[in-house]
């Protein structure tokens, strides 16, 4: 995709196959949408008591309008006035964008960066659009036998109207939204494969291939006699009901970090610079249940269980084309679960590498299994925050369904580090209850501790599990099993935490 800063002064006269129009539902017109109105002799407001509402996300394509250069104006809902934000503005983007695709045009003009809202900076608002359009353009074909190139998204070219004075923001936006676009694919393509495509070996090779093509990524995968050799018992348990080999893949980047200028109070604090930041990605390739099995009907849907593993690699991803300043641990433990005579039964009991010892009561609670392990290596770097992210269990979709992303930390700063960066991407998350009150429910007259808490506040449960295993660092758990991929005719992975991991990590450079 390639996108451009348009800074005409006049928006009407500018030649594009289709071009935005933002209208608010109170009757208000956007400035751009105002001049088209203008240059057409009222034709948009004409429209407006009849035939559109404005409700957000909706849009009218309107053709050869008298005056306008551009032989469509596509209208594009904006909700009310006062109610506009940046998610609005990310929704609004994409409906353009995916309007764009359906009118096969290969070149459009949005002049929605353009309408300002309390809450967005112009660069916030391109990175938006340069976002919503590959989501808009996204197109799966990797399983096809004979892709129908007639239905690929046509739209190569996007130029943002803006005025002069923001072109510079503006052109820092959609460099950062482009590569978050990348990144995002790049997740939701991992969690689209088939898991006897997609297996940990794969994972592994992508993760390999992705440090040839980027040098500030460092890669190691270790295979089944190095984690055994780590003492990492938890995860080789779920493992080893596969024919599929574990692995644990490793990833560090570490960008260019400018100079900061010698000063006494910095001199004070050089032996307690900050660490890393680890981000561990659940990478269940295939989640069958184990002998815990899982009911047919959506079982296929269990190939997205690695989303977690799959948005740490696109987040790297979107890292490295930007070279932030930062330096950040990739962790993902990788396996599938499966049902054979060497699987985890009800009852077992396996010693984690913390060397805490775990009862298994329900082969289905594996994500937390593997989890744990991680956590306890995380520990080695230090670090100065560990954020991991899992498709963690049903009941955060019960609580939560597939608006955000539940969040839980004991770490207020994280926490509030991580919901404000949610909203400025439009990826946003939900802060969950983590009592020790909840710790109870874990409890084994056999282990440690158990690996479920019973039905009750299951999703809390889960996160007080692997609070356990996070006590030596700021943690923060994003259960995404609701907003990780969707279902029924719309199924697919949809990329998410990527865009708000990003936006935290490109508000920690």
């Amino acid at each position: 995709m390639e996108y451009s800063i348009n800074t005409s002064v006049s928006i009407h006269q500018t030649k594009t196959a289709a071009l935005s129009a933002g209208i608010f539902t109170d009757g208000v017109l956007s400035p751009a949408a105002d001049m088209i109105d203008r240059a057409s002799s009222g034709a948009i407001r004409a429209l407006l008591k009849s035939e559109f509402t404005g409700k957000t996300g909706t849009t009218l394509v309107l053709r050869n309008l008298p005056g306008v250069a551009s032989p469509r104006v596509v209208l594009v809902g904006l909700g009310k006035q006062s109610d506009y934000t940046a998610r609005v503005h990310a929704r609004a983007e994409q409906a353009f964008a995916a309007t764009c695709v359906q009118l096969r045009v290969a070149e459009a003009t949005s002049t929605l960066i353009s309408i300002s809202c309390p809450e967005s900076s112009v660069r916030e608002r391109a990175r938006a659009t340069a976002a919503a359009t590959a989501d808009a353009v996204y197109h799966y074909d990797a399983g096809f036998g004979k892709p129908d190139a007639d239905a690929r998204p046509k739209l190569k070219k996007i130029s943002a109207w803006i005025g002069k004075s923001d072109s510079a923001s503006a052109e820092q936006g959609l460099k950062e939204g482009v590569a978050l676009g990348e990144g995002v694919s790049f997740a939701r393509t991992l969690g689209n494969m088939p898991g006897n495509i997609c297996t940990p070996t794969y994972l592994g090779e992508m993760a390999k291939k992705m440090a040839k093509q980027f040098k500030s990524i460092k890669v190691n995968v270790l295979d089944q006699k190095q984690i055994t050799a780590l003492g990492m018992g938890s995860f080789l348990s779920v493992a080893k009901g596969s024919d599929q080999p574990p692995k644990f893949i490793v990833l560090h980047y570490k960008g260019k970090i400018p100079a900061k200028a010698p000063s006494k109070t910095a001199a004070k604090h050089d032996a307690h610079a900050k660490g890393p930041i680890v981000l561990v990605g659940k990478g269940i390739t295939f989640d069958s249940g184990g002998v815990s099995i899982k009911p047919a009907a959506t079982m296929d849907e269990m190939k997205f269980d690695m989303c977690g593993a799959a948005s740490v690699l696109g987040t790297f991803q979107t890292m490295a084309r930007l070279g932030l300043p930062l330096e950040v641990i990739g962790l993902i433990p990788t396996c599938e679960n499966m049902v054979s005579g060497r699987a985890n039964k009800p009852g077992d009991v396996v010693t984690s590498m913390s060397g805490q010892t775990i009862e298994i009561l329900n082969t289905d609670a594996e994500g937390r299994l593997i989890l744990c392990d991680a956590l306890t290596y995380a520990e080695r770097f230090k670090p100065s925050a560990v954020i991991d992210i899992a498709t963690l269990t049903g009941a955060c979709v019960v609580a939560l369904g597939a608006v955000n992303s539940g969040l839980f930390s004991k770490n207020d700063a994280l926490a509030e580090a991580l919901l404000k960066a949610g909203k400025q991407a439009g990826d946003t998350a939900w802060r969950m209850p983590l009592d020790d009150a909840y710790q109870e429910q874990l409890k084994s007259n056999f282990a440690d501790m158990a690996n479920i808490g019973g039905q009750p506040a299951g999703s809390v449960t889960a996160a007080c599990f692997l609070s356990r295993f996070a006590k030596a660092y700021p943690w923060a758990h994003l259960d995404i099993a609701g907003t990780a991929w969707k279902g029924g005719a719309a199924k697919g992975s949809t990329g998410r935490p990527v865009p708000l991991l990003v936006q935290y990590l490109l508000n920690q450079a």
